[in-house]
């Protein structure tokens, strides 16, 4: 009986560890970002790369500060047969609207990277569908296209910014290739993270003012491209639908 007593643990046990594992496995379908439990509680977690066997991989450029770059830049992407994404915030879109139809004319996608560029993990949920739809409305009045995407400011995210980004249909947005252009690196530094950290599926993070953009996004595709990869924006890389997200923030294929 002893023997039965301790074999009814073990499995009692077991199956509660593997309960936990499921647990950590949970998403929903189709939303902005993955449910995941620790113990009594859970969290949210963005798209930071997508698990998949082909060589793709998505440019974003956040765009806050500065425009004057930003057109070389659609000409570059188009010279190498590439497309991305910009992550647009409010007032960028008010002070530049004509590179906001330059972006849309190219075929590139558009984003919304907030309206004001605030903590938006620090607002309350009135405050953060603000936010979004006022930034979302100033893209659509000049594209007359859906917003399909969201970066949140400074990375910062929280579980009521994901819960209204799945109720505006958004899809939120982080990064696996931190490039750290802003920090005025020089081309070849920008160009050797991303050789260090892409793989298959990654999303990797520029800015459309940063001091080198041009002469590091001309030498990061000349290095991409020799290693078979395609550069697509972030809606033709991620999965649009049955999908799951684990804790690490990789979109997984059901």
């Amino acid at each position: 009986m002893p023997f039965c007593v301790i074999k009814s643990r073990t499995i009692k046990i077991f199956f509660a560890m593997l309960a936990v594992v499921v647990l950590l496995c949970i998403s929903f379908e189709g939303g902005s970002s993955a449910q995941v439990w620790f113990g009594s509680s859970s969290r949210l977690v963005p798209i930071y790369r997508v698990d998949t066997e082909e060589k793709q991989v998505a440019i974003t450029f956040d765009a806050a500060w500065g425009a004057d770059k930003t057109e070389e830049i659609i000409q570059i992407l188009d010279e190498y047969d590439c497309t991305a994404t910009f992550f647009l915030v409010g007032f960028w879109i008010d002070k530049y609207p004509e590179m906001v139809k330059a972006i849309d004319e190219a075929g590139l996608e558009i984003g919304t990277h907030s309206n004001t560029h605030p903590d938006m993990a620090k607002l309350d949920t009135s405050t953060i569908t603000s936010e979004l739809e006022t930034s979302i409305k100033k893209i659509t009045d000049i594209t007359g296209k859906e917003v399909k995407v969201f970066r949140p400011p400074y990375g910062s995210y929280n579980n009521s910014l994901l819960n209204v980004c799945s109720s505006l249909g958004l899809k939120a947005i982080q990064w696996d290739v931190d490039t750290l252009d802003w920090k005025g690196l020089s081309a070849s530094e920008v160009t050797d993270r991303v050789m260090k950290k892409v793989q298959n599926g990654s999303i990797i993070l520029m800015h459309n003012n940063a001091d080198n953009v041009c002469d590091s996004l001309r030498l990061t595709l000349d290095w991409l491209k020799m290693k078979s990869y395609k550069v697509t924006s972030v809606s033709e890389l991620i999965y649009s639908d049955n999908y799951t997200i684990d804790a690490n923030g990789v979109q997984h294929k059901n």
